[in-house]
């Protein structure tokens, strides 16, 4: 089984990263999202030496790209938002390609889902011209995702930064690619056209299942992707919450009926990115993700920013090996 921490400026040190390796993780992911492999060199070699000298021969490495995910764009602003408060939209730098989508009551879910909007009223074509209630406030940070429910919006499957990346990922030891928010066969199929031009086809290829659409087709992606993720963020933004386990367990179903690999990731461990000890439903949350037939399960915020990095990848580990242990028949000895 692998087990992936994902790499930020909480866990980037020669010193954590050890630390990390000898509690058992095998993987790691980086977000390019905000990053690319050229400005994240730093960390990948600290991240290849601290794995060399703790005997780890070739670890994982994977890369999560921008994909077709919508995203804010870059602010000069600090927004804070408060519930039922009345907003313009000339503030946030949105991706153009949504505006015509903004029609009265379409919902927008922004960082996950952890910021929602109404728009209330459209009196023009232009952001300045659209008004929204905030029906869930926060802070705003650049860079974060936005979604509309219920709305598909044609984007292509590789941006022009993804492209790039591609290019370097054998260079950088990279061992497999996240493809966010995967539509249909042909954008997996695009993502190893790529990876094929540029020498890199050994590369594996994670179909990263986060909207109806993915769900949908899931049988035709099974085809195609080497791994496929069960990404509950955005997917727990497509559906109404207490929804989300019955598409995890539909998803590792049909992952098992046809032995295809598949990983569970988000919130896994969320309260550790404050807290040195996570809640008995997390441990519990990835305790039955194993027992469902996950083959990896990783870590996001909980090692990149969090305070505690070693101690979450320590209880990620700990619990998924009793899930094993347990699976194995020798229930006598989960207590020892």
């Amino acid at each position: 089984m692998v087990y992936y921490g994902t790499l930020g400026p909480a866990c980037a040190s020669m010193n954590v990263l050890k630390r990390m390796f000898r509690q058992g993780m095998n993987g790691m992911r980086l977000n390019l999202s905000h990053k690319n492999l050229e400005s994240s060199s730093e960390w990948i070699t600290n991240y290849l030496a601290a794995a060399h000298q703790e005997g780890i021969i070739k670890p994982e490495l994977l890369i999560d790209l921008q994909g077709p995910e919508l995203r804010i764009g870059r602010m000069q602003l600090n927004l804070e938002w408060q519930d039922r408060e009345m907003i313009y939209l000339d503030t946030l730098p949105l991706p153009e390609i949504i505006l015509p989508y903004l029609v009265e009551g379409q919902q927008i879910l922004i960082d996950d889902g952890k910021i929602l909007l109404e728009v209330i009223e459209r009196s023009g074509d232009l952001p300045e011209d659209i008004r929204c209630k905030v029906l869930r406030g926060g802070k705003v940070v650049q860079r974060k995702s936005i979604a509309l429910p219920g709305v598909t919006i044609p984007v292509p499957t590789l941006t022009d930064a993804d492209k790039e990346n591609l290019k370097v990922a054998k260079e950088y030891g990279v061992t497999g690619v996240m493809l966010p928010f995967v539509r249909n066969k042909k954008d997996l199929m695009n993502l190893r056209e790529e990876l094929e031009k540029n020498n890199a086809g050994d590369i594996r290829i994670f179909a990263k299942i986060e909207n109806l659409e993915g769900v949908e087709i899931l049988p035709e992606l099974l085809e195609v992707a080497d791994e496929i993720v069960i990404a509950r963020g955005d997917l727990g933004n497509a559906v109404d919450l207490w929804k989300l386990p019955v598409l995890q367990k539909e998803i590792a179903r049909q992952c098992r009926m046809v032995k295809k690999p598949f990983m569970v990731v988000t919130q896994m461990l969320a309260s550790m990115e404050t807290r040195a000890v996570p809640t008995r439903a997390e441990v519990s949350d990835i305790f039955n993700a194993v027992m469902d037939g996950a083959a990896s399960v990783m870590l996001t915020g909980e090692t990149a920013v969090g305070r505690y990095p070693v101690e979450a990848i320590s209880y990620l580990i700990k619990t998924a090996e009793e899930a094993l242990l347990y699976m194995s028949g020798k229930e006598d000895m989960i207590w020892d």
